[in-house]
């Protein structure tokens, strides 16, 4: 399973615009130099993070934007909701009877994926900003990240 850049270049700017936004709004070009985001693609998520009421733009000379609420209250889950990235790992539509076989059935490891949807979920809605920010994040371990069970390792 792969998470969208909508989902990722969310969160990496609003990690940005809670480290930078203490003094004075940040603009959007500014988070966009600092991430290497485009500024139009900013432009859009930051329309649906307003929306939600996650972040508050200030207009003006110095404008720019801030956090509506603390780093430690603003759930990652909560901003990928905001940009409508769903979390799922099944290619079923979440509250459908239907399923993703051509015959509208669900697949044998339908109930596996929306399992792993659920952990992910749960797992980002317990991980706020702020844990993120003061690297309290603990990534666990790189086990299933190789390519295949013999990377690395001579065959005997």
């Amino acid at each position: 399973m792969k998470l969208s850049t909508k989902g990722r270049y969310a969160v990496m700017a609003m990690v940005d615009l809670a480290l930078y936004a203490g003094e004075r709004p940040v603009s959007l070009a500014e988070i966009a130099d600092r991430q290497e985001i485009s500024l139009s693609y900013l432009e859009q998520l930051f329309a649906k993070l307003r929306r939600e009421s996650l972040v508050a733009s200030v207009r003006g000379p110095g404008g720019g934007y801030k956090m509506s609420k603390k780093a430690s209250e603003t759930m990652i889950s909560e901003i990928f909701q905001a940009v409508e990235e769903p979390i799922k790992a099944t290619a079923c539509t979440p509250t459908s009877p239907q399923g993703c076989r051509s015959d509208k059935s669900r697949c044998i490891t339908h109930d596996l994926w929306m399992g792993l949807s659920n952990h992910i979920y749960s797992y980002l809605s317990n991980v706020s900003l702020a844990d993120v920010i003061e690297r309290r994040i603990d990534p666990g371990s790189d086990l299933f990240l190789s390519s295949g069970p013999n990377d690395g390792v001579a065959a005997e």
